[in-house]
């Protein structure tokens, strides 16, 4: 198993939108950057625990778990005109861009801030949410910091 960490705006995208969802689980689509399109087609497998992480709002940070529950397939929101995820050079025979589905497991005991990570840096080396200049919607986990972080609760 693998272990992730996925952005969203709770405006846009929350975590509570994930759970009011039929089985609780929707697809993760819009996903417009390479990097975090590679880890999606590439190394998400179905069972591949997630933080849910708030982005763009006060105070950022993990608020729950889900898990990958689908195999990558075409972002069909790249194909839609109509979509603010459209690319009209994305291919149906060959997508440029993919998704996966997500579960919804459960939200975390308390948010767990970004400044609050941030305060751990030094037990959390490496990880990719606090590097300097990382902007990825999607990044890996290490298990190590995964405990970690489940431990902060």
């Amino acid at each position: 198993m693998a272990y992730w960490l996925m952005k969203s705006e709770p405006d846009v995208y929350g975590i509570q939108h994930l759970k009011k969802c039929p089985n609780k689980t929707d697809s993760w689509d819009g996903v417009r950057n390479y990097q975090a399109r590679n880890f999606m087609r590439d190394d998400m497998q179905v069972g591949d625990r997630v933080f849910y992480y708030h982005s763009n709002c006060k105070p950022p940070g993990i608020v729950g778990i889900c898990e990958v529950a689908s195999a990558p397939y075409p972002d069909h929101t790249a194909f839609d005109p109509q979509s603010k995820y459209f690319d009209a050079k994305s291919d149906p025979d060959d997508p440029r861009w993919v998704m996966v589905d997500v579960r919804f497991v459960r939200r975390t005991k308390r948010l767990i801030s970004l400044d609050e990570i941030k305060q751990h840096a030094e037990r959390l080396d490496g990880f990719p949410l606090i590097r300097r200049g990382n902007r990825l919607s999607i990044m890996p986990v290490s298990r190590e910091h995964w405990d970690f972080i489940l431990s902060l609760e």
